[in-house]
């Protein structure tokens, strides 16, 4: 598929919404006190590197674009993320934070960035958080790099077409409460995505039609 074929893909889900399958008031541990916040899920062909891996549904030059935070932080430390943050009184709304947040993280240029719309927001229970992911399009690539170490130490883009490949996917099994739970992740090469990230991706990718199946027994620690 060509990159213009994934954007109006991408522009049809934000269109059609996803069903989470997640009741925030029963996840959140107090929904009243819940933060709104916003991430970037931002697509394109963001440099000349293809995929590793051959997928049916993407081409292989499309890629989204992650950071990995700094490992002093108090919530989600060293883990793999979207650019984003906290929904302001001043941002206009989530897709306005969201970019906002990218700007001031990653430093890319706004102006070559196509917000394509919002989904709906997903409870992040660790740290209370109601966030919206906000798909975008990458029209016009610009330079990135972590911005301000306290928060951000590497970002980089990562091929979608790998993150497919069912070899990169694996899960992980998290205690939440007296229960175990399984959630998605994806390991490409020595990156690890799982939490918050891999959820979003794994559940747009299987809203896109792009996901293929995949051995959900596999287990990676993130711990490791």
């Amino acid at each position: 598929m060509t990159g213009s074929g994934a954007r109006a893909e991408l522009v049809d889900l934000c269109g059609r919404g996803i069903d989470w399958r997640m009741d925030p008031a029963r996840v959140l541990p107090d929904p009243g006190t819940a933060r709104p916040a916003a991430v970037l899920v931002l697509f394109g062909h963001l440099d000349d590197r293809p995929a590793d891996a051959a997928h049916p549904a993407v081409a292989r030059d499309l890629d989204v674009l992650l950071q990995r935070r700094s490992a002093t932080l108090g919530h989600h430390a060293g883990q793999v993320a979207f650019p984003g943050g906290g929904i302001d009184a001043t941002d206009a709304d989530a897709a306005g934070a969201a970019l906002r947040e990218a700007v001031e993280e990653t430093g890319l240029d706004p102006s070559g960035v196509e917000v394509l719309g919002a989904l709906a927001p997903l409870a992040l229970p660790v740290s209370n958080y109601l966030v919206t992911p906000v798909p975008a399009w990458w029209t016009r690539p610009s330079q990135v790099a972590a911005v301000d170490h306290r928060e951000t130490v590497d970002v980089f883009r990562v091929p979608v077409a790998d993150l497919l490949d069912p070899a990169n996917r694996a899960s992980v099994e998290q205690e939440r409460g007296d229960r175990r739970v399984r959630t998605p992740a994806f390991v490409v090469d020595d990156v690890l995505v799982w939490g918050f990230t891999a959820i979003v991706l794994s559940r747009m990718f299987d809203a896109l039609g792009w996901a293929e199946p995949w051995d959900t027994r596999r287990l990676v620690d993130p711990r490791t």
